[in-house]
């Protein structure tokens, strides 16, 4: 994938960091059906490309999204179109594209950062949640207005909102639909930290160039996934188990055996090990349900 099959992202590749960034910077980046169906397609590409070992996604211009792009009207939050091709309905209801897009980033096999740059309002706030580590600038607005356009949170935040914050700040948040500061972000734990407009995607690299240096992506891909979907589990004995698959598969792994002897010999490893070939399925029973 390259940018210039993409019109409302830019995608790029560089020394193992993929970097998505939302590209509607004379809208603010609103969110479009376009946008969101590109999010899903980007993050197919950036699990399937071994060269990418983690994902950073931020916005050009001075916002990061704005929320929905509403400039069509009053019916601009009703997605029921059959001739929309960026629609998805399932036994007659339509699949919140938010949602969708959420999801594949809760999926995805690689970390994800999240570069806040600027202005991130319903939407281009909630599509943040299911990314690994929240980095934002001081300059960010944040909120989440559904209750002051007479629409519900979206893009799975229901789920992943209190989780983060806590049951109590997300009710609050909801609630008023308010926008607030980068700073009570940082407060309530939204955001990992706060950094100067210049110097937020150092820091986000920084932390992706950690990443990509010294570990390995399998390792990571399972971590990734064992963290996130133990965060629901109804007993410590499915991490056990999940755990346990894991462990012996990877303790069976090239990787394993290069990262011990780099260890022993002091020497940055070189992992030989890929996820588009030997990520094994620790997840057996877990399927998404049908809709």
């Amino acid at each position: 994938m390259t940018s210039q099959a993409l019109n409302t992202l830019v995608y790029s590749v560089e020394d193992g960091i993929a970097t998505i960034s939302l590209n509607r910077p004379d809208k603010l980046n609103a969110a479009t059906g376009e946008m969101l169906t590109e999010l899903i397609e980007v993050f197919d590409y950036t699990d399937e490309d071994d060269r990418v070992k983690a994902v950073i996604v931020t916005g050009n211009g001075r916002a990061f999204c704005a929320g929905a792009d509403l400039s069509s009207g009053a019916d601009a939050l009703d997605f029921d179109d059959d001739n929309d091709p960026h629609v998805l309905k399932v036994n007659g209801i339509v699949r919140d594209s938010g949602g969708r897009v959420a999801l594949r980033i809760f999926n995805s096999l690689k970390p994800v950062i999240s570069a806040c740059n600027g202005p991130a309002v319903g939407i281009g706030a909630t599509i943040q949640l299911p990314m690994d580590i929240r980095l934002a600038s001081t300059s960010a607005k944040i909120g989440f207005p559904f209750s002051r356009r007479g629409i519900v949170p979206e893009s799975v935040s229901s789920w992943f909102l209190p989780r983060i914050v806590g049951i109590s700040t997300a009710l609050e948040w909801c609630y008023s639909g308010r926008i607030f500061s980068a700073d009570e972000a940082l407060q309530c734990g939204l955001v990992r930290s706060l950094h100067k407009p210049e110097e937020l995607l150092l820091e986000a690299r920084k932390i992706a160039r950690e990443i990509a240096d010294n570990t390995a992506p399998v390792s990571i891909a399972l971590t990734r996934q064992l963290l996130w979907r133990m965060m629901t589990a109804d007993h410590p004995m499915a991490a056990h188990r999940a755990e346990s698959l894991a462990v012996q598969s990877r303790g069976q792994s090239d990787d394993v055996r290069e990262g011990i002897m780099a260890f022993l010999e002091k020497r940055a490893a070189a992992y030989p090990n890929t996820v588009s070939q030997d990520l094994p399925d620790v997840f057996p029973e877990w399927q998404e349900p049908e809709f």
